[in-house]
C-alpha cells in the first residue's frame, strides 16, 4: 500500500467517528487507531505483509520487524504534520476522480498561484464517472500552491490547492 493511500486512510479516521480501521489487501494488512497517542492524531499500529503468491526460486520475505513498523508510522506522522504545517488553508478534494485545472484543453486555468479567489469561484473540475465537477473555493484569499498536476488522479480527501 502506497503512502499516499495510508495517509489518505489516516486522514479519514482522523475526521471521522471511526475509532479503528484495518484494512487487508493482496499486498498487506494496515490498522489505523484513533487515540492511541496524546496528541490524538491516529497512528500506524500494525502491518503485516502478506505475499500475494508462493514464490518457490527466491526466498520468502519476512514480514516487518517492529522496527520497521515504526518507521514506517514515523515517516506518514511526519507527512501528515508537513501537510499541516503548510501555511494556509487547505483545499481538499471531495470526490475521487481526475483533477482538470480548466474547462478544456487548450483553455487558461481557472487559477494560478498568486491568484485572489473568492469563496464560491471555482478553482478546478475534477472528472468523476463522465461527469465533470466544478470544486469551489471554500475560503477567500490567495493561492499559494496548486497542489496537482493536471490530468492526474486525485483520491477524497486528497489536498489540492493551499489558499492564504
Amino acid at each position: 500500500m502506497d503512502l499516499r493511500k495510508l495517509k489518505t486512510l489516516i486522514d479519514l479516521v482522523s475526521d471521522s467517528n471511526v475509532t479503528e480501521l484495518e484494512i487487508t489487501e493482496a499486498e498487506g494488512k494496515v490498522r489505523i487507531v484513533k487515540g492511541a497517542v496524546a496528541s490524538g492524531a491516529p497512528v500506524l499500529t500494525q502491518q503485516v505483509m502478506v505475499p500475494a503468491a508462493p514464490q518457490a526460486a527466491s526466498s520468502p520475505s519476512a514480514p516487518p520487524t517492529p522496527t520497521q513498523i515504526a518507521d514506517a508510522a514515523a515517516v506518514t506522522a511526519a507527512a501528515v504534520a508537513a501537510e499541516e504545517a503548510a501555511a494556509g488553508h487547505t483545499v481538499k478534494s471531495p470526490m475521487v476522480g481526475t483533477f482538470y485545472r480548466s474547462s478544456s484543453p487548450g483553455a487558461a486555468a481557472f487559477v494560478q498561484v498568486g491568484d485572489t479567489v473568492k469563496e464560491g469561484d471555482t478553482l478546478c473540475i475534477i472528472e468523476a464517472m463522465k461527469i465533470l465537477n466544478e470544486i469551489e473555493s471554500d475560503k477567500s484569499g490567495t493561492v499559494k500552491q496548486v497542489l496537482c498536476e493536471n490530468g492526474q488522479a486525485v483520491e477524497y480527501g486528497q489536498a489540492l490547492y493551499i489558499i492564504e
